[in-house]
């Protein structure tokens, strides 16, 4: 991507805008006196200026059809140099992100003020905070803002950027279809080394290796590895357990390239063969993934995927002989079947929205049996095209025989 792509993100925010208004957004923030600890860049600051570094912000303003984009960042310290290397210069601020006028962060609110006098809106771009935690950088800012200017109307920019990123654009789809290629590698590096006995780390440390060797370090979300009644578990996080001989294991994972995110499930047995039972509860996964999948197409919602995906849950379990009313479903069947994908693994959505053209969304049905220590789930990730659907994530295995056979070499 280069600075034209951010550009034109920006001239967009511009004419969702309304007059006399201005929008704030912010970096991540870091503290670099503390040992190093892995940066993640706030996406909305990404999707506007492309830029990696933390603590900086980003101000854009709409007067009739005068535009202003002005950025901050932080001053270089020479001594700080041979500790946490140099600091991004306004030069290759404006090279990236094809903004013209940057400033020092310091300099924030000589330069706010006049925009701040000049604005009768104020969309402040801010994470919320848990009760009884100390307020943040930002909310700090914030409270500032409010108080230096009392007649500033305070709104959150969120339903600008989620109508913005909602749509892929043609090098933002490129990016997730490289962050699935390097996801589908390092899902068969698990498979091919999984062994039962094995810690769930350790078939975690398969796929991050491959992530890595191809250039992806950071994922789109800490990997699930749950092997056994761990797998029936929607978010299991610690990825402890031992892997046992007649276990499925399931693997929730996602690389991430240039910020672009990854989100696939695979169910695999650990010793390489499905059960009877495995292989009855993975089929019926299995076809109502498809036939969702086949559902895809422009002018549905997520509500009318995951309506459709009940009903077959429903049917479905009943012929696993798990529940015998309707109404039971939720018992082993309890989450939503479809989220949108970008910058975050949850991107932003507006859920009473149509499918369109250019969004990429999840189809990820599962059923989860604690009583019988069953869990399976099977996720691709999908573009919504102009007259149906592409399937990103085809080309990672989830045919049974396809599965058996890779795990068998």
């Amino acid at each position: 991507m280069d600075k034209q792509f951010f550009t034109s993100n920006r001239n967009e925010l511009y004419q969702l805008l309304p007059d006399k208004s201005v929008a704030v957004f912010s970096a991540t923030r870091s503290d670099s006196g503390t040992l190093p600890v892995e940066f993640v860049q706030d996406a909305n600051f990404f999707y506007l200026t492309g830029l990696r570094d933390a603590n900086a912000q980003l101000i854009v303003a709409k007067y009739g059809k005068s535009t202003h984009s002005i950025l901050f960042i932080e001053r270089n310290i020479p001594e700080m140099e041979v500790w946490i290397g140099r600091k991004l210069t306004r030069e290759e601020a404006q090279e990236i992100s094809g903004i013209d006028k940057i400033y020092y962060i310091d300099e924030f609110p000589r330069v706010f003020h006049p925009v701040a006098m000049s604005s009768e809106v104020c969309f402040y771009d801010h994470m919320s905070n848990k009760i009884g935690l100390n307020l943040t950088d930002t909310l700090f800012q914030l409270k500032d803002i409010t108080t230096h200017y009392p007649t500033l109307k305070i709104l959150n920019p969120d339903h600008y950027l989620t109508q913005l990123r909602s749509a892929k654009k043609p090098a933002e789809i490129e990016d997730m279809k490289h962050a699935i290629r390097i996801t589908h590698d390092a899902i068969l590096n698990v498979m091919k080394n999984t062994k039962p006995g094995m810690k769930e780390y350790e078939l975690e440390a398969h796929f991050r290796f491959e992530c890595v060797r191809n250039n992806a370090k950071h994922m789109a979300f800490s990997p699930i590895i749950a092997s056994g009644k761990n797998a029936t578990i929607l978010h299991y996080e610690k990825n402890i357990g031992t892997v046992g001989k007649n276990d499925l294991v399931l693997m929730d994972v996602g690389a991430k390239w240039n910020e672009y995110c990854a989100d696939i499930t695979r169910t695999f047995p650990a010793n390489g063969t499905f059960s009877d039972r495995q292989k009855e509860v993975y089929e019926t996964v299995l076809n109502i993934n498809k036939a969702i999948i086949k559902k895809v197409k422009p002018g549905l919602t997520l509500k009318d995927l995951q309506d459709e995906t009940i009903q077959l849950m429903k049917n479905t379990l009943k012929q696993l002989k798990l529940i015998k009313k309707d109404e039971e479903f939720k018992k082993y069947y309890m989450h939503g079947v479809s989220h949108m994908l970008g910058l975050a693994a949850h991107d932003l959505v507006d859920r009473s929205k149509k499918l369109a053209e250019g969004w990429v969304i999840t189809v990820e049905p599962g059923i989860y049996i604690p009583e019988e220590k069953l869990g399976v789930r099977i996720e691709d990730d999908i573009l919504v095209t102009k007259e149906g659907y592409k399937n990103l994530s085809k080309g990672i295995p989830k045919e049974i025989s396809d599965i058996e056979s890779i795990m068998k070499k």
